[in-house]
């Protein structure tokens, strides 16, 4: 719908604080984030406020951006320096963003499919858009915003001039959640994936969970229900509230109008029988469903043998089967079998690597809609590295606009995210391009560099003449022009082993922690060694992003490293040696402070840098030893530290006092815990009083913010709970593993009864013949050699691998006998995504935090986020 601004006291019951200057000024997107403004004009900002976070606090930020519209709860303390933008008063501004979105939806006369369930909704919303796109014009959900904000956002781009079916997921986590999302979608039709543990700890049980999740298809406008009768507590639910409904089996559940059989093929595929069961005329009351109307084939062939690829390809053919029944929408059955075979798996989330001559490659071929590439090309517009930002997009497919309209809003996106060099691929945008229309003008305008190519093949052949050098690049296309050749072409060389870091299991991580934080509390985050193994620069970019205070690193290099990367947090250093007090100046770095003869150090360094104009030497944090007994001043010490401070208070600029606490996660030494916290409280009370003022203080780390909340001081310092590792044996359940070790296998040798295997002939003979898998990993890339001889093992298509005699430098040994499926090129995880990392360490007797670091650095690591 067209919407002024002027119009939202009405639609909102609002206040209106303030006009905007153009009485006429509409709504055209909407904006939550201060930190993804992406196109300024027409953005209508809702002040959104959390337990963490207020954006009332962004409002000026935004101003600065060029936003002049905003939705509050609470007024600023001035309008003053808001000349000329439009404010509007509400008592909630979620309750008002969703208001808006569900008065939007309303405008839209056409089907809207919701989509909930506990697990595969955004797999088979994505499948489904592919396998409808070709007869609709599909809005539909980017990536998986399905949350309280993600469906308003998902909602508004649902357009009555450009689209004809809407497709939405909507997940929840607590009670009340789901009726608000179903009076946004107001879904006429739905589709319910499964009922899994997700999310439990918001409902009293898994009944009430389910209840609130039907709450979805309580709408009076809502025609039909597609799920699977194989769950009987969802099946009796759909059955108590009377919901209209499409149920298959593959078990012959009573409730099931279709059945299905399956039988796997040799080439793995999955060959699928379609019948009526019993209950069909019953249950699908006045629809004319019967076997003819499948056409003449009941018989499909599904390109997947896993299940559950089978499980969520199966809720989209009985999605197809139903739309079988309108003359309007079904399709002969040569086409319907078509597109079935057209499905492949489903990329959703964008990967960051290392490319070539410097550059940084972000992957994000997940979708290719408007929706999608501002989503892209905000993550482009989160990396701090410095050098250019380019983009290779292709054509923009299924848009429902004009190509002039389309890439007019292309070069507006571009130009708003700082984007510096466009490679467009495909004949329309090439000829777009090319024209003198509008966006071409404004692009050359604003200096960019413009290529184009009828084609990825002409693309590539002319690759390795364009001069890429230290730019961070975006590769966004659509699945047919094949980018991922592209993505080969700029990566950097790498073997069969990467660790897949997720970077939304990490926010996810770094959310659980600070939820238990007091306002105000300050939260530091350890990147040293590496970020534990996870890769520095990439986590630093997500945690200045998510707005931690501060970093840590162990030595001054690791610093620079950060600084050089564009990254702009204080970093503090644990390890600065008097050699690196010039580089901690020269990049801003904050060094830990352990002895009187360190401090003596900077003391010198300090009064040498006042001699000279570069400005003075960072601020310090004092390190007290209250009973780890490694570094830190220790109490009888404190006298002529404080002798010392008091004689430089200002030539020593204290930033920070802290402690390392030895056995925070260990209740058998609570009391040796608090004995150290009340031995750092009182050493920081003098500290203090000798300065004259108050400073930050930390000593908690990851265990310590669980089982000391009342030690929080002024900061607490996470470690390896942000990387989703555990501190104790009590264990974190709402912890999600951020890291996957993964490689492939070389090759697969038979072996005959009585042969050994490896060096020193370790991996014993044995009465059996044996089938071993050759894996491109060994004791270089940091798989420990005491995995071997059976102590390590690998998952493979889901089953547990021991290993075969020792660990080579490069390679291992395991036994697939019991894998018959195992073929060459086939993917083992080593640990993470079902193989728990806790496990392998006490296998063989260390920490997880051994095994993360131990990753070599010539492992390439993939970043990965929704």
């Amino acid at each position: 719908m067209s919407l002024r601004f002027l119009d939202l006291p009405a639609r909102l019951g609002a206040t209106l604080l303030q006009a905007p200057a153009d009485p006429a000024a509409s709504v055209q997107s909407l904006l939550l984030d201060s930190r993804r403004v992406g196109l300024a004009e027409g953005a209508l900002f809702f002040a959104l406020r959390g337990p963490r976070h207020d954006g009332h606090h962004h409002l000026a930020a935004l101003y600065a951006k060029g936003v002049r519209q905003f939705v509050v709860s609470y007024p600023p303390a001035s309008l003053g320096p808001f000349a000329g933008a439009g404010f509007v008063l509400v008592a909630d501004t979620l309750a008002a963003l969703q208001t808006l979105a569900a008065q939007h939806r309303a405008q839209f006369a056409g089907p809207v499919w919701g989509i909930t369930g506990s697990n595969g909704k955004t797999i088979v919303k994505e499948w489904l858009a592919q396998l409808l796109s070709p007869s609709e014009s599909i809005c539909r959900s980017p990536r998986s915003y399905n949350s309280q904000v993600g469906v308003p956002l998902s909602v508004w781009e649902l357009s009555a001039a450009r689209h004809t079916l809407g497709i939405f997921e909507a997940g929840i986590s607590e009670r009340g959640e789901m009726a608000r999302l179903a009076a946004i979608i107001q879904p006429t039709f739905g589709l319910f994936t499964t009922l899994g543990p997700a999310h439990d700890a918001g409902f009293a049980s898994e009944a009430e969970k389910l209840g609130e999740k039907l709450q979805l298809f309580a709408g009076a406008g809502f025609e039909r229900l597609v799920y699977c009768a194989d769950q009987p507590l969802v099946a009796a639910a759909v059955q108590a509230r009377t919901l209209p409904a499409l149920a298959w089996t593959r078990h012959d559940a009573p409730a099931a109008a279709l059945r299905f059989r399956l039988k796997a093929t040799s080439v793995g595929s999955t060959v699928v029988r379609v019948r009526l069961g019993a209950a069909a005329p019953d249950l699908l009351g006045p629809l004319d469903f019967h076997e003819p109307a499948l056409g003449a084939a009941t018989r499909f062939t599904l390109p997947f043998a896993d299940e559950p690829a089978l499980e969520n390809a199966l809720h989209c053919l009985a999605v197809l089967l139903l739309r079988q029944l309108d003359p309007a929408t079904a399709l002969a059955p040569a086409e319907l079998q078509r597109r079935l075979l057209g499905l492949r798996p489903v990329a959703m989330r964008l990967e960051m690597k290392a490319g070539r001559h410097g550059c940084y490659l972000l992957d994000d071929t997940y979708n290719n809609d408007l929706a999608g590439l501002a989503l892209a090309l905000d993550a482009l517009g989160r990396q701090a590295r410095p050098g250019g930002r380019t983009v290779i997009l292709s054509d923009l497919l299924e848009s429902g606009l004009a190509a002039p309209e389309l890439y007019a809003r292309v070069a507006a996106l571009l130009r708003a995210h700082g984007v510096t060099r466009l490679i467009g691929v495909g004949e329309e945008i090439t000829y777009e391009l090319a024209s003198t229309s509008q966006q071409a003008q404004l692009l050359a305008q604003e200096q960019f560099i413009l290529q184009s190519y009828p084609t990825t093949e002409a693309l590539l052949a002319d690759l390795h003449a364009i001069d890429f050098q230290n730019e961070t690049i975006l590769v966004k296309g659509a699945r047919r022009f094949g980018f991922e050749r592209v993505v080969a072409a700029l990566q950097q060389p790498q073997h069969g082993t990467v660790l897949e870091v997720n970077l939304d299991a990490l926010t996810h991580n770094l959310q659980h922690y600070r939820r238990q934080l007091r306002p105000g509390t300050k939260l530091m985050v350890m990147v040293k060694a590496f970020a534990y193994g996870s890769g520095s620069y990439e986590v630093a970019s997500l945690l200045e992003f998510q707005r931690a205070d501060y970093l840590a690193v162990a030595y001054a290099d690791e610093g620079q490293q950060l600084r050089d990367n564009g990254i702009s947090l204080p970093i503090m250093v644990l390890n600065p040696g008097p050699d690196s007090f010039g580089q901690l100046r020269r990049y801003r770095l904050e060094p830990e402070v352990y002895s009187l003869e360190r401090l003596r150090d900077y003391l010198q360094a300090a009064r040498e840098a006042a001699q000279d104009a570069l400005g003075p030497l960072p601020p310090l944090h004092l390190k007290l030893d209250t009973g780890m007994r490694r570094l830190g001043f220790a109490e009888d010490e404190l006298p002529a530290l404080l002798a010392l401070l008091a004689a430089h208070r200002d030539q020593l600029p204290v930033a920070g006092i802290m402690t390392h606490l030895a056995a925070a996660d260990d209740p058998a030494h609570d009391e040796f815990t608090r004995q150290q916290l009340a031995a750092f409280a009182r050493m920081a009370a003098a500290i203090e009083e000798t300065l004259g003022r108050p400073v930050l203080k930390h000593a908690l780390n990851s265990a310590g913010i669980r089982r000391f909340p009342e030690a929080q001081f002024d900061m607490v310092r996470l470690g390896v709970g942000l990387y989703g590792v555990a501190a104790g044996a009590e264990g974190e359940d709402n912890l999600q593993p951020v890291s996957t070790l993964k490689t492939t296998i070389s090759q697969i040798k038979e072996l005959p009864a009585g042969t050994t295997v490896g060096y020193g002939r370790r991996g014993a003979a044995t009465a059996h013949p044996r089938r071993l898998a050759t894996l491109a990993i060994g004791y270089a890339d940091g798989y420990d050699r005491r995995f071997s001889s059976g102590a390590g093992l690998v998952l493979l298509h889901g089953q547990r691998a021991p290993v075969v005699g020792s660990v080579c430098m490069d390679m291992v040994m395991v036994d697939v006998t019991d894998i018959p499926q195992a073929r060459p090129g086939d993917v083992a995880v080593v640990f993470g995504d079902g193989l728990d990392i806790n496990e392998l360490a006490q296998r063989i007797g260390t920490i997880p935090y051994e095994l993360l670091t131990n990753v070599s650095e010539r492992v390439k690591r993939v970043f990965v986020s929704e």
